[in-house]
């Protein structure tokens, strides 16, 4: 195997050295600080499942509340107190507890679907519920009021449970299987998410995997084995599964050949037979008509509510610097033809003509660039960048429908003409407000890992996809991460 500067698999004198204790839930880390056990085993997941438990619960406790605080009565709240069990139970039922598990990366966000289920069908249940009670079945106003607090505090509780077991229980320690191209793009996946809450603390070849199962102590600190091999058979995987099974460790596999799976590609199952189908369609009429209206629904929504914001950023914009607020420049929309995008103006008055001495476009690599330290940057020019504030007046271009709220990002047209034939496909959709590449790194993605965020998106676009990454946008947002 080959030798990481954190440690290794092999080398270990024992796993008293480590201040492991089998026995207990709690072990000396080598920096000599108490903290969970690195080798958790089932017990980290159900530390997950009864956080999660307990959100689920204290969501039945809001809407008890919620039933006294809106008109209701104290009958109402104490025996909606009384069927809080029932809401954990039905999270069960949804399946709301078995997913972390299994998935490497699973979000609050990608729930959401059933959590909206799981509120409707727990509200229902309680009303049948109180109407056997001597409280009796609530009113429709209160019914609907209850409904929207389950969905907004279980979806609220529930992402916070995740954040305070990311915080209190230690990274999965991990091993790549493999190398090359696709064992890089794996463990520099891990470094872009640190909520898939995985730490690689080694990596080996295919042959390291023989040595691996016939040495099961080496594998004592190992808990997730990623194979990310470029070709893997029939007999590996099923010498790994046999070996993860027996050693209570978790198998995740990476497919090999992303070119010639890519990512419009769904695993499905005919009985027993895998079948892999492509996405080789036109996004139907209906997708793009709903795709619109949540266009013109949160442009029109935005520009109202957030009239206020843009008179004290435009204010703020002004007393800095000299120059309008605004910030117009040609950027290339749908199947590259030219618009002009509309920013507040982050750089100083010109900017543009300070570009090519720091930027000679003819010498880039990629046909993109960020400057990190950008000098042209004002210092309230900075913060609206990492908040994304500046980004605000495109809410226009997407009610004019030269952009949608969410898609690839605008390019500038002098980067576009250098374009090779495989990049173009960005500009077969409209430009978005945000999109891939704002939730999926920013300003940290290389211009390839940018594409392929960006190809997987216009392969498999869909409302569902579109509201995830909306949903996304937040956090990416106020995490500031990328942003500069």
């Amino acid at each position: 195997m080959t030798r990481e500067p954190r440690g290794t698999l092999e080398g270990r004198d024992s796993e008293q050295q480590l201040g492991i204790v089998q026995s207990s839930r709690w072990v000396r880390d080598p920096g000599d600080a108490f903290v969970l056990a690195r080798r958790l085993g089932p017990w980290r997941d159900g530390l997950l499942r009864r956080m999660l438990a307990i959100a689920d619960g204290a969501t039945g406790l809001l809407v008890a509340f919620s039933l006294a605080l809106f008109g209701g009565s104290v009958d109402a709240a104490f025996w909606a107190s009384v069927f809080v069990p029932a809401w954990v139970l039905g999270a069960k039922l949804h399946g709301l507890y078995d997913r972390d598990q299994r998935m490497l990366r699973h979000l609050t966000v990608d729930e959401l679907p059933m959590i909206l289920m799981w509120a409707i069908t727990g509200t229902v249940a309680l009303s049948l519920f109180l109407s056997a009670t001597p409280a009796g079945s609530p009113e429709m106003a209160a019914a609907l009021r209850a409904w929207v607090v389950a969905l907004a505090a279980g979806a609220l509780l529930r992402a916070l449970a995740r954040i305070v077991w990311r915080k209190i229980v230690p990274a999965e320690r991990a091993l790549v299987v493999g190398s090359g191209a696709l064992a890089d793009a794996t463990r520099r996946k891990l470094e872009l998410f640190p909520d898939i809450h995985v730490q690689v603390i080694d990596q080996t070849e295919e042959e390291g995997v023989a040595r691996l199962t016939q040495s099961p102590a080496d594998a004592s600190m190992i808990d997730r084995v990623i194979l990310a091999s470029q070709s893997i058979d029939e007999a590996l995987i099923a010498n790994l599964l046999t070996f993860c099974r027996e050693q209570k460790m978790k198998l995740s596999v990476i497919p090999p050949a992303r070119g010639m799976f890519g990512t419009a590609v769904r695993l499905n199952h005919v009985a027993d037979l895998p079948v892999v189908e492509y996405n080789t369609w036109d996004v139907s009429r209906s997708t793009l008509f709903l795709k619109r209206a949540i266009d013109l629904g949160v442009a029109s929504v935005g520009l109202v509510v957030a009239a206020p914001v843009f008179l004290v950023v435009a204010l703020a914009v002004r007393l800095e610097s000299r120059g309008p607020a605004l910030f117009t420049q040609a950027r290339a929309g749908r199947h590259g033809k030219p618009f002009r995008v509309i920013k507040f103006r982050t750089m100083v008055a010109d900017a543009e003509a300070q570009l090519p001495q720091l930027v000679p476009f003819e010498s880039l690599r990629d046909p993109m660039f960020k400057l990190r330290d950008d000098p042209r940057v004002t210092r309230i020019g900075r913060l609206l960048r990492r908040t994304s504030l500046d980004e605000l007046p495109q809410l226009i271009n997407v009610l004019r429908g030269e952009m949608s709220v969410v898609g690839p990002r605008p390019e500038q047209l002098d980067l576009v003409e250098r374009y090779r034939p495989e990049h173009r496909f960005r500009l077969e959709v409209k430009p978005g407000l945000t999109g891939p590449m704002q939730v999926f790194g920013r300003g940290q993605l290389t211009f390839e890992e940018r594409l392929a965020v960006e190809r997987e998106y216009i392969e498999n676009l869909s409302i569902g996809r579109e509201l995830r990454i909306l949903a996304m946008t937040a956090t990416a947002v106020l995490g500031g991460k990328g942003a500069f």
